[in-house]
């Protein structure tokens, strides 16, 4: 069969070629660890198709990696006996880029000045490494359907030319014909040491070629082709579990930790989990692939399977290994397996307490956890009232006794840190770090020296719903009232003469006359310090960032009733007191309601009012 054709490359796979050939001269190994990569994914790829077709097993099931090279063609041959492909999968995979983060690889090379080498697996565009050493790439592939194999070369640079071609046996081979310059990587010991530093983990035997005494070629295994996670702890280098961390997420950062146990009793299972330094995907995008790698007695049977762990632990990554789950487990049978939830209660907790000793042991690592993943870890206050008690010990808060918004403190520093006259926690809800660093309601419990934890996260209104105490404390929000606030403002305020716009009632009738109903009321307090007005909310009634986070979930906001509070002891205030024009006063209590209207929701329905009577003030 003839159907030789010559085809040129996709716009996208011509800049990625350049980009491989011209940035990553400075770390060249590494097109190795992707063609194993690949070859090694081809493999899983057939076995996985063997669970559910056993007569596959007539082809072959001594799976392995074969790795030679010769000095007189300048050439490097990786072969498998995986899947392999077809004429049109070998267009779609080696002449085009399907993968949707080609365009963002594409992005990150135009905003850096040096590609990082590991970035390649993770975009997908592992094969185009090839030409980083080579000139020319020749690829002979068969199918484990086809009776026919197929041949497609290139030069890396415009053009590709792809034929059928007579192979025996299913899998893929690929030939790297070297550049004058790569001599280097016609060495065996050279590519052992390339195998050694990437690949060790990967679980087929890798095979290198060499010469021996007699000048007879030998096929020796140069990995361990033993799944890490098999093997004992002690024996297993930190290099190792950073490798395979990257081999098996396409993460280029180093994990920020990671936890290796072997679980016996009513269910048996490994697991090696990873707790990244950085978000590898969008974790608000619910298509987004994510969870762990789950094999059954070592044997690979599924990627991102996320029934192992709750929605706010999906930042983990890593592998599960059962010796109880079936082989031919489906999705369908995982969501209904009691074995499944009895693993994922296990797994969940040993993954908090993790977290736990991490804080405990590592400040500055966990300072890092929760800046990337603190706002999805603090969904499980809602989701999980079983292990409440293990979250709230991991919640960090920013507050008032620091003015560095990631100088967090714990509950359990904070309870610690409580003055005598103190029974519960203060917290104030915002939509914005200096919004609550600044805002009205809590300056009062600032000048006698209580703490208050600011929270300005979209989450922080809907979980402290679900949290009403800490270790006996109970929380208190600070724009509502109660004793110990209550004391401080009148021991604040008896230092004062009373002063009589605090009992003018006709004050108070004519702020209530212009608003209208803006608000459901206007009282005067002793609570603030420094700002003239503040707004609250009724008691029973919904709160601004209540409303903020139902408008963000598409659900209809009813209307927030604010009462406004009048610092009577305020200059500002004393001063309105003597205006009798009633356009002028109506000019300055428009100022003040819309001065704390921004205070507590960073919003104005119209700014430009506010600049104009600003403005008019100012005259």
């Amino acid at each position: 069969m003839n159907r030789k054709e010559i085809r040129g490359f996709q716009s996208e796979t011509k800049q990625i070629l350049n980009i491989m050939i011209n940035s990553l001269y400075s770390n060249k190994e590494i097109f190795l660890r992707e063609l194993i990569s690949n070859a090694s994914d081809a493999i899983d790829k057939l076995k996985f198709l063997m669970l559910s077709k056993p007569e596959l097993y007539k082809y072959n099931n001594n799976f392995c990696i074969m790795i030679s090279f010769n000095k007189q063609d300048r050439s490097i041959i990786i072969d498998d006996n995986g899947i392999g492909m077809s004429y049109n999968e070998v267009i779609n995979n080696l002449g085009t880029i399907a993968k949707s983060g080609t365009k963002e690889f594409i992005k990150l090379k135009e905003f850096e000045n040096k590609l990082n080498s590991n970035l390649i697996g993770y975009f997908g565009v592992g094969f185009y490494s090839s030409f980083i050493v080579a000139n020319k790439v020749v690829v002979h592939t068969k199918s484990f359907n086809d009776v026919s194999g197929v041949l497609w070369e290139s030069d890396g640079k415009d053009k590709y030319t792809i034929d059928y071609l007579d192979k025996p046996n299913h899998g893929t081979k690929v030939i790297l014909y070297l550049k004058d310059s790569e001599e280097e990587f016609l060495d065996y010991w050279k590519l052992k040491n390339i195998i050694n530093k990437y690949s060790d983990h990967i679980q087929l035997p890798i095979k290198l070629q060499y010469c021996d005494n007699k000048n007879n070629n030998v096929w020796k295994q140069v990995n361990q082709a033993k799944a890490i996670w098999t093997r004992n702890k002690i024996d297993i280098k930190d290099s190792e579990y950073i490798e395979f961390y990257k081999h098996i997420t396409g993460d280029h950062n180093d994990p920020l930790h990671w936890q290796h146990s072997f679980i016996e009793g009513k269910q048996e299972y490994t697991m090696l989990l990873y707790i990244p330094s950085k978000f590898t995907y969008n974790p608000w995008h619910n298509e987004q692939k994510n969870g762990l790698k789950l094999y059954v007695k070592r044997i690979f049977i599924m990627d991102n399977v996320n029934n192992f762990l709750p929605n706010y632990l999906r930042f983990v990554r890593g592998i599960i290994d059962s010796n109880d789950l079936p082989l031919n487990v489906s999705r369908e049978i995982l969501q209904e397996n009691k074995i499944i939830d009895k693993i994922k209660s296990s797994i969940t907790k040993k993954v908090l307490i993790m977290l736990e000793k991490l804080a405990k042991n590592n400040e500055d690592k966990y300072k890092i956890f929760w800046k990337q993943f603190g706002l999805i870890l603090k969904e499980g206050i809602a989701e999980d009232f079983k292990n409440k008690k293990l979250l709230s010990n991991l919640l960090r808060f920013s507050h008032t006794n620091s003015d560095n918004q990631n100088d967090y403190i714990s509950l359990d520093m904070y309870v610690n840190c409580m003055k005598q006259e103190q029974d519960k926690i203060y917290y104030i809800i915002a939509s914005s770090y200096n919004s609550a660093k600044y805002s009205p309601h809590i300056e009062i419990l600032k000048k006698n020296n209580i703490i208050v934890l600011l929270l300005f996260d979209t989450v922080d209104e809907w979980m402290m719903n679900y949290i009403n105490d800490f270790n006996g404390k109970k929380f208190h929000l600070s724009s509502k009232e109660d004793d110990l606030i209550n004391k401080y403002a009148n021991a604040e305020n008896r230092i004062h003469i009373t002063d009589p716009v605090e009992s003018s009632n006709n004050f108070i009738y004519r702020i209530k006359n212009y608003l209208g109903d803006k608000v459901t009321d206007v009282k005067f307090t002793k609570k603030l310090v420094t700002s003239p007005v503040a707004l609250v909310n009724e008691n029973n009634g919904i709160t601004t960032q209540m409303a903020k986070l139902l408008k963000n979930t598409g659900q209809s906001i009813p209307k927030i009733k604010y009462i406004l509070l009048i610092n009577y002891k305020h200059n500002i205030i004393n001063k309105m007191s003597c205006i009798k024009e009633d356009d002028k006063f109506n000019q300055w209590v428009e100022l003040l309601f819309s001065q704390a209207l921004l205070m507590e929701s960073n919003y104005l329905d119209n700014p430009g009012i506010f600049i104009k009577i600003i403005n008019q003030l100012i005259i």
